[in-house]
């Protein structure tokens, strides 16, 4: 008798101990607020092309990460992520505060990142983390920097290639909580970090998936003039609603149908656009590496070409991409998110230009435009083309390659979307009050 009320005392407890956990132990979601992607990029793997340095490895270094959310708040958490770790990585410290200018913090804005409460995490391979919440007030588009501490030796396996902003190594120790890193190195690249998230009662996000037109190549880093960047700026000028984050996930060189660089935007889809907290909205510029990189040329050091490119066997139709835009839709539609689609824009002149790739390129435009797919549609080909070769950037709007905007080029592109598209999807969200 007595083993039988023992085991019934245990399971009351249990029950009792696991409603306090799921009712204190979480952030609850309500009318006054939940959180929202302020910033995101796309982690992939590190990129195998000729040319490129290997991934670094760091060993009881601090990484100092700056970042420009696009919606502000006072409550914030952070996500990193080891998705293409083979290995477990330990963070011995993590540390976010306000940037005074260029990897100077400002002190008094400093807060520890604390994980579950405690001051370090070991995160699996392939696992992100969230970091618990802190208080700190985090203007929109003011710099913040994410310090992080690695105490063992730890390649960069998980990485985002282009930051638009350069990041700050130190050497040997624990740094995270000084003003200024001793001696830094600087690299081009953000390790491990995923996501700043803020608290906020009114703010939506808008997703920006593509490639390198999206992720701001041809763009000067730190200047923050990619289109999705131009794009907040508008949305932040615009008095006529609730603030919307823009977060970028472009990755260059990435496609729609194949791996090479990050894996393909249809196995990436959940992890960068549906798992993003507060998401109303989706814009799609992708394709345009589908189309070219299957008649790229790639040179070997003594300037022959190659005799068996690596991508000529990865040929796309029109129809394989719309295939992919549609499965994209529908995934999008299943959570309740808006999808905008925008037109390829040109490349003739680019190293991997074709006759038979701009014909595809006009046939996914035309499919984009007219097929009534997407919730809406931005024509970014419309706004960059020269009229008289249509096939051809006009002239100054691209950055020398014929491929990537230039700093006009992309602000004609941020200009070409229509803002009440926008807002209508971040109210239609407001309305339904979904938690993410």
């Amino acid at each position: 008798m007595k083993d039988v009320l023992r085991r019934r005392f245990v399971a009351i407890a249990l029950l009792l101990w696991l409603s306090t956990s799921l009712l204190y132990g979480a952030e609850k979601p309500s009318a006054q607020g939940r959180w929202v992607s302020a910033w995101s990029t796309a982690i992939h793997a590190p990129l195998a092309f000729p040319g490129l340095p290997p991934a670094p490895v760091f060993e009881k270094q601090t990484i100092r990460m700056v970042v420009k959310p696009t919606i502000g708040g006072e409550r914030l958490r952070v996500r990193f992520s080891n998705a293409f770790g083979s290995s477990a990585l330990t963070i011995g410290a993590a540390h976010v505060a306000l940037v005074q200018q260029g990897g100077r913090i400002a002190p008094e804005s400093d807060r520890t990142l604390l994980f579950g409460g405690k001051a370090s995490i070991t995160i699996p391979p392939g696992a992100p983390v969230l970091s618990d919440a802190v208080d700190l007030k985090v203007p929109a588009f003011s710099e913040i920097a994410v310090s992080i501490y690695l105490p063992v030796s730890s390649s960069a396996s998980s990485t985002h290639f282009w930051a638009q902003h350069e990041t700050y190594v130190s050497g040997p120790g624990d740094s995270t909580a000084q003003a200024e890193l001793p001696n830094p190195t600087t690299q081009t690249s953000w390790y491990w970090l995923a996501d700043v998230e803020v608290w906020n009662s009114q703010a939506a996000a808008v997703v920006t998936l593509g490639d390198s037109i999206t992720d701001g190549v041809g763009a000067k880093q730190g200047e923050y003039a990619d289109w999705p960047d131009l794009l907040a700026d508008r949305l932040r000028a615009d008095k006529g609603g609730a603030p919307v984050s823009v977060v970028n996930a472009g990755i260059g060189g990435n496609r729609i149908l194949h791996d090479g660089a990050g894996v393909s935007a249809l196995a990436r889809f959940d992890r960068d656009v549906l798992a993003q907290p507060g998401v109303a909205a989706i814009m799609i510029l992708e394709g345009i590496n589908d189309i070219g990189w299957p008649h790229m040329k790639p040179r070997l050091p003594n300037g022959e070409t190659l005799k068996d490119p690596p991508f000529v066997h990865e040929l796309v139709s029109a129809e394989d991409l719309i295939v992919g835009f549609k499965q994209m839709i529908d995934r999008a539609h299943q959570h309740g998110i808006r999808v905008f689609g925008a037109t390829l824009t040109p490349y003739g002149g680019a190293d991997y230009y074709s006759e038979d790739g701009e014909a595809t390129r006009q046939a996914v435009n035309q499919w984009i435009r007219s097929s009534g797919a997407f919730d809406g549609v931005f024509d970014f080909d419309a706004a960059v083309r020269d009229a008289q070769r249509p096939a051809q950037f006009r002239e100054g709007y691209h950055s020398g390659d014929h491929l990537h905007p230039s700093a006009i080029g992309y602000k004609a592109m941020a200009d070409a979307v229509d803002l009440s598209l926008l807002r209508t999807s971040v109210k239609s969200q407001a309305r339904k009050k979904q938690v993410f």
